[in-house]
């Protein structure tokens, strides 16, 4: 039996055998699991082949000499953190068309408890968007040592004008049949698109993903309700980055509309994700989102740039070359002139840690928002999300503070001190 603190014999230990595909069962003992509905003390966490094979009482499982145990020390296990919408981090953008990208920002969210994202793009040319799906494939086929990469979502570039946020506008168009089923055909990697439903075509085309099992979600839109009721029952079932880059209640011919906002607490099976930096929304819309659509219909995601994990300054929003400048401070990147947000900075234990900490929302529902939830909107609860036999050991071991010990993907340990 071997007991390790991730030590760098533990190092090149695990780079061994996972080179060899000769794994030992890895044991996470001592901990205070997080399930979807309580947390329960002194537990042990068997996993074996990527699944959690078993989970025990301390005092009913007896290590092998060839377990690779881990002693959580009393610290928290909770199922690893999903974001569904992030750009990047650790210096690196999705937008950048290089596989070093995708590896070094899946690496950088891995430190910090992530064990699945989805690659976000920008608008962009058509051609750049083109090329990121041979990088995607590729980097997915590489990455070992990151966040599993669960396919790519597409912000863009069908978006309102007006609700561009840090979108490059020369970019934006219309759904058109002819560009969008190119696009589809061209990667089978596509899960989740982001698009403003108002649009010409853009009913048409949400019925299309719809058809294809690809999440339909409303982004940087100008609509009212009732568009928004008409998109939902064409499939469009999620809202992006809840009050950024939507429309609030607006004044036509001096009569009054709900917009966007208003339609996602209104119909109750429409699902949401919010930017839990404690930047993007305040306390009291923290609290009343958790209020109204509760943990089991809102997503915690960071929607985050290549400043996740980075220091304060100078920064770019999208491809090296082709993207923005942004400024990192407070806590955020904004547009030179600061007079927008452009993306978060956030990594996914800070969402949590703000949910708790600031929005005062329990440790369960938080991260529930975090795992379980994401996992249903994109339709892997039955591998992902959740503690429970059977299902992928993906597991993030963290401390009252939510700092992460270990993040465990499939039952490796990718980030572990």
């Amino acid at each position: 039996m071997q007991h390790l603190s991730f030590s760098a014999h533990y190092s090149l230990f695990f780079k061994f055998t996972k080179q060899n595909h000769i794994m030992d069962r890895l044991i996470l003992k001592n901990g205070k699991v997080i399930f979807p509905e309580k947390i329960e003390e002194n537990v042990t966490v068997v996993c074996e082949n990527g699944k959690i094979t078993d989970i025990l009482n301390n005092e009913e499982y007896i290590h092998g000499n060839d377990d690779v145990v881990i002693d959580a020390t009393n610290k928290y296990i909770a199922p690893g953190f999903i974001d569904i919408h992030t750009h990047g981090g650790g210096g690196h953008d999705f937008m950048d068309g290089t596989v070093e990208a995708y590896l070094g920002a899946a690496e950088t969210h891995a430190r910090y408890g992530t064990t699945a994202l989805l690659p976000t793009t920008l608008t962009s040319t058509f051609d750049e968007l083109i090329n990121t799906f041979a990088v995607y494939k590729e980097a997915a086929r590489l990455n070992t040592k990151g966040a599993k990469l669960l396919g790519l979502h597409l912000e863009g570039p069908y978006f309102a004008y007006n609700q561009r946020g840090a979108q490059d506008p020369k970019y934006l168009r219309n759904p058109e049949p002819e560009e969008y089923n190119k696009i589809l055909s061209e990667s089978d990697d596509i899960v989740r698109w982001s698009l403003a439903p108002e649009l010409p075509g853009a009913f048409d085309f949400g019925k299309v993903l719809t058809s294809k099992n690809i999440l339909t979600s409303i982004a940087h839109s100008d609509a009212i309700y009732e568009e928004v009721l008409d998109a939902f029952n064409a499939g469009f079932t999620h809202v992006t980055h809840l009050y950024s880059a939507m429309s609030t209640v607006t004044r036509r011919n001096a009569f009054r509309y709900a917009g966007v906002l208003e339609a996602a607490y209104l119909i109750d099976d429409m699902t949401v994700e919010i930017i839990a930096d404690g930047v993007h929304l305040p306390k009291s819309l923290l609290q009343f989102v958790y209020k109204f659509k509760g943990s089991e219909k809102t997503a915690l995601c960071t929607d985050s740039m290549r400043g996740a994990g980075m220091p304060d300054g100078e920064s770019i929003l999208g491809s090296l070359e082709k993207g923005q400048r942004v400024i990192i401070e407070d806590g955020v990147a904004k547009l030179p002139d600061r007079t927008a947000f452009a993306g978060s900075v956030a990594t996914t234990d800070r969402l949590v840690r703000t949910m708790v900490n600031v929005a005062e929302v329990p440790l369960i529902e938080a991260v529930k928002m975090m795992t379980l939830t994401p996992a249903r909107i994109m339709k892997i609860d039955q591998q992902k999300g959740s503690v429970r036999k059977g299902k992928d050991a993906d597991l993030v071991v963290f401390d009252n503070n939510i700092n992460v010990s270990y993040t465990i993907l499939e039952g490796n340990v990718i980030y572990g001190n």
